[in-house]
Parts: structure tokens; C-alpha cells; sequence
């Protein structure tokens, strides 16, 4: 007989094979982004006349270019926007009584968590990895822009960007799904998660190269999780140089928000799913509700 923590993750994987039409349009965004954004602005042509290659390449922290800059910036996009959707969910669960009804068999409250974070979170992955594949695609098309890897790249600093892109992934569907259980209707769901998106995209390094921030602008994005992640990623695709600390601070960094999120994921989970399934009466769950 299949576990119970296996039975509900057939269930997610059979709800989205059914209607994938989220990831699409998860990767609309950030495959706009790479084609216009990406393509129309060139930070090398701000520079004067016969600037050293060394300078450009320091302002975008060891990246040949703007666009390959950009392009790792915009797995982290990927990522985060395709965790925005995870805790719409357990709305309509709840709306439509699915959640009530799997409350009510002998399952432990926990594994109906950690099912839905395990999917969702490998799913996330898959949005990003699109974009990398498509950024070094584009590199193959004459006279377009596209993602340029070093050439010293190896298996450890692979698996070091995958780990920090399943980290990525599994602190911000964590969060997400922390508000789909607080969360009795979808508007007020997605109230509060686009107002977290921009400001969280907003203050890292995804999109724009930290020495051109002012100073104040410059310590919020140190401490960003999307910025610890792209941290990594750049750091294993164009070297180690100009970055004050080694990439498994980094990771340490973002492993610790990782593990703030699934803390308050779990706690708004537990409150949640009780025996009736009815919502918590915390102050951030009645927040999120109303």
C-alpha cells in the first residue's frame, strides 16, 4: 500500500499533469524579460570608449556580459514566480472541501505539508532550468545575446547551482504555501504575495548589478535570499572573483532563510489543519483572510 506522504504527492503530480497551463505562464515572465529586457539593454554600452573588458566584467560580478548577468538573475525570477502559485492550491482545496475531507482520514497534519512543499517545490525547479536552457540557446542565434559560460565550469559547481536553486525553490514555495493555509479566499492570497514579489526581486542583485545601488540600497540586497542564491549560480558559471566570501557562505545564508520559511510554514500549518480543517484565529491568519 502506498504511504499516505506518497499517496497526496500522486495527487499534486496528477493535478498538475492535467493542467500545466502554470507553468507556462510562469515562464512567460521571465522568457519576456530575457527577450526584450535582456536584449535591449547592454550596460557595456554605458561605459566610455575604450573602458577596460576587466571593468565591466568586476561591475557584473565576473559575467562576460549584461545579458548572462541578467540570465542568472532571471532563474531566480523563474523560481520565485513559480512558487507564487503554490499556495492557490490549498485555497481551493479548502474552498471546494477537498482539504476538510483529507483531514478527516487517519493521516498525520504534517504529511499533508510536506507533500504539497516536496511537489511543488521540485516543480519550481523545472520553470528555472527552462531559462537557463533557453539563455544558451539564444547564444547560438547570430547577432543575438545570449548566456556565455566559463570555460573551467565542473561537476561540483553544477551540483553547487542546483543546490542553490532547490534551496531558492523550497524556501519561497515554503512561504508561499504558509499564506495559501492562512488564506480563506484567492484575491486576498494574492494581495499579499505581489506585494512580497517586487520588493523581494526589487532589493537583490537579480536584475541589477550591486555597484551601480547606493549604499543603503546595497546592504538590504546583501542579505536577500534571491541574492545569496544568485550569489552561487554566478559564482559557479563565471568564477569565484570579486566576491568577498566563499560560495558556501552564501549558501549557509540562504539555507538559514530557507529554514525561517518552512518554520513559519509549518506553524501556520499546524494551526490550520486541525481536526475540523478550520482556519486559524492568529493574528496574520485573520490578516491574510480578510
Amino acid at each position: 500500500m502506498m504511504l499516505p506522504a506518497a499517496s497526496l504527492i500522486k495527487r499534486e503530480y496528477l493535478r498538475w499533469i492535467r493542467a500545466p497551463t502554470w507553468v507556462i505562464s510562469g515562464l512567460m515572465s521571465p522568457i519576456l524579460y530575457l527577450l526584450l529586457f535582456g536584449q535591449a539593454f547592454d550596460l557595456g554600452k554605458l561605459l566610455p570608449a575604450g573602458t577596460p573588458a576587466s571593468v565591466l566584467t568586476h561591475v557584473l560580478s565576473g559575467a562576460p556580459n549584461y545579458f548572462s548577468y541578467f540570465a542568472v538573475g532571471m532563474v531566480a525570477f523563474a523560481s520565485v514566480t513559480a512558487a507564487m502559485f503554490s499556495g492557490t492550491g490549498i485555497i481551493f482545496d479548502k474552498q471546494l472541501g477537498i482539504l476538510q475531507r483529507t483531514l478527516s482520514t487517519p493521516i498525520s497534519r504534517r504529511s499533508v505539508f510536506l507533500s504539497a512543499l516536496t511537489f511543488r517545490g521540485m516543480l519550481t525547479l523545472i520553470p528555472a532550468f527552462l531559462v537557463v536552457g533557453f539563455a544558451l540557446l539564444l547564444a547560438k542565434v547570430p547577432g543575438v545575446a545570449g548566456l556565455s559560460v566559463a570555460s573551467g565550469v565542473t561537476v561540483l559547481d553544477a551540483g553547487q547551482f542546483l543546490v542553490a536553486a532547490l534551496i531558492l525553490s523550497v524556501a519561497f514555495t515554503a512561504l508561499f504555501l504558509s499564506f495559501g493555509f492562512a488564506a480563506q479566499r484567492i484575491e486576498s492570497y494574492f494581495g499579499v504575495v505581489t506585494i512580497l514579489q517586487l520588493p523581494i526581486l526589487l532589493t537583490s542583485n537579480a536584475m541589477y548589478p550591486v555597484n551601480i545601488m547606493p549604499t543603503w540600497l546595497q546592504y538590504l540586497v546583501g542579505y536577500n535570499p534571491i541574492s545569496l542564491a544568485v550569489n552561487v549560480m554566478r559564482m559557479s558559471l563565471f568564477g569565484t572573483a570579486g566576491y568577498p566570501y566563499a560560495a558556501w557562505v552564501y549558501l549557509l545564508g540562504l539555507l538559514a532563510w530557507a529554514i525561517l520559511f518552512v518554520s513559519l510554514a509549518l506553524l501556520l500549518a499546524s494551526r490550520a489543519l486541525r481536526t475540523d480543517g478550520s482556519p486559524s484565529d492568529s493574528a496574520l491568519s485573520r490578516a491574510i483572510a480578510e
